[in-house]
């Protein structure tokens, strides 16, 4: 009956002439959407026993994130920058654990817009009996600061947002390192910083002035994002020129012996990277049209807008899920040395990683389940001058040159960059200081002025 009526009113809807339009149509928006969400990794792990450290949990990306490592059996620390018994963290939590069964899902509070959080956070960390951490993913740099319907007067405020979070990154890194490097050297650690797709945009012209003020959302951004990811490539030499004695499994004999690698694979059994996971719609372009992101980026134009425009960024945009896939990429591709743990050290022939699989590459920026080769201008030279300790300094950055790989702007860049990180960590610490003085002291003076001011009685004489 159904089929009757349908057939009935369909071609008086639809005429017959128009229906390899509408198949073409279809095709081409399926075609279409599929591209857009980008590849998927090929990739699985299991996860059981492994400890992950979540920023930006409680964002659309962090949760999916979340729930992806929860259901392969990962032991995850979500931070949260409110307080765990209420909120959001009080409400997801307990829904996570019942529906991935996995009851080692834990929220922490760390505000990172608070240097005194970040340091009580990771002294807490540093001091508590069970200390593994078997990878960190600084989620929180992903989702863009601003939106373009933001006032120009809010460009300063934005930017120091901006600061902020990588200065957020930088600490949380800087102060963990110590117990990642004490871990056992077997033990395989991932650092995966996550930034948005702009960072491409800012690559022909980067420099290390600090942004303008005046400079486009997109502009801001995409150096946000790219210097992240040289800070990244830098952390990896630093972590690469470690003795290694105190980094590279040993080649002892026994069932347990992890063999050491090239040195031209891997150095260290900690990997940084940094991943772009693509043109999000809820947490690249609703905070770009004001729709989301941070409470004071939200608008009811921009709401307005995401509705209107959301069949359209449906299509052309990643959803949460597909914007995952680099990332899990990036966690479940093996490192060299598993994956020649995994062969017999007397095998005549030892594979070629680098031919017959795919493994981690440090340093790297990953973006649809591959390594990106982006060209970053190099560091300008420092002038010459005479003397006895600038021939020196000359004869050092020579030598760097020589030895240098040239990844992401090369080490003279990635030296500078990690510089300009801990000037700006400096001054953020001292102006949060500040303000949280300012504060007190505010508060203390209208604490006093309550206090001392006399109450006033009415007596019947007056």
């Amino acid at each position: 009956m159904v089929l009757k009526i349908l057939a009935t009113i369909g071609p008086s809807i639809l005429p017959s002439q128009y229906y390899t339009h509408v198949v073409l149509a279809v095709i081409g928006i399926v075609t279409i959407h599929t591209y857009a969400q980008g590849r998927k990794t090929t990739r699985e792990r299991d996860l059981h026993g492994r400890t992950i450290l979540v920023t930006g949990a409680f964002t659309p990306h962090g949760l999916t994130l979340l729930d992806a490592l929860a259901r392969r059996g990962a032991h995850l620390i979500a931070l949260s920058p409110e307080p765990v018994d209420t909120g959001s963290p009080a409400v997801l939590i307990p829904l996570l654990r019942s529906d991935t069964s996995n009851e080692e899902i834990y929220a922490e509070h760390c505000d990172l817009s608070s240097p005194s959080s970040i340091r009580a956070f990771c002294t807490g960390l540093l001091k508590a009996e069970e200390q593994r951490l078997d990878a960190i993913i600084f989620a929180h740099e992903y989702a863009p600061v601003g939106a373009f319907l933001s006032s120009a007067s809010r460009q300063a405020e934005l930017e120091l947002a901006r600061n902020a979070a990588s200065c957020a990154t930088f600490m949380m890194t800087t102060l963990l390192l110590p117990m990642l490097l004490v871990a056992p050297v077997e033990r395989d650690i991932r650092l995966i910083t996550l930034i948005n797709p702009f960072y491409a945009a800012a690559a022909p012209n980067f420099s290390l002035a600090p942004g303008s003020s005046t400079a486009s959302l997109l502009a801001s951004e995409g150096r946000r994002a790219l210097r992240s990811a040289i800070l990244m490539r830098h952390l990896q030499r630093i972590l690469d020129a470690l003795p290694t004695g105190a980094q590279v499994p040993r080649t002892d004999t026994g069932s347990q012996a992890i063999p050491v690698v090239s040195e031209k694979l891997q150095k260290s059994n900690i990997v940084a990277v940094s991943v772009s996971p693509g043109i999000s719609r809820t947490d690249v372009v609703a905070p770009l049209l004001g729709a989301g992101g941070q409470p004071g980026n939200v608008s009811w134009r921009g709401i307005l807008l995401y509705i209107l425009l959301n069949p359209f960024l449906r299509i052309l945009t990643k959803s949460p899920t597909s914007a995952l896939q680099s990332v899990l990429h990036a966690l479940f591709l093996p490192t060299p040395f598993k994956v020649l743990a995994a062969v017999p050290p007397d095998e005549p022939e030892r594979p070629n990683l680098s031919e017959e699989e795919e493994v981690l590459k440090p340093g790297a920026l990953y973006t649809e389940c591959a390594v990106v080769r982006l060209r970053v201008p190099p560091a300008p030279a420092p002038p010459e001058t005479d003397g006895a300790s600038d021939v020196k300094e000359k004869s050092r950055t020579d030598t760097t040159k020589k030895d240098d790989d040239g990844e992401l702007g090369g080490e003279v860049l990635g030296t500078l960059v990690w510089e300009e990180y801990e000037r700006e960590l400096k001054a953020w610490e001292a102006r949060v200081e500040e303000e949280e003085r300012a504060q007190r002291e505010k508060e203390t003076k209208g604490n006093e002025s309550g206090r001392h001011t006399p109450p006033t009685v009415d007596t019947p004489g007056s």
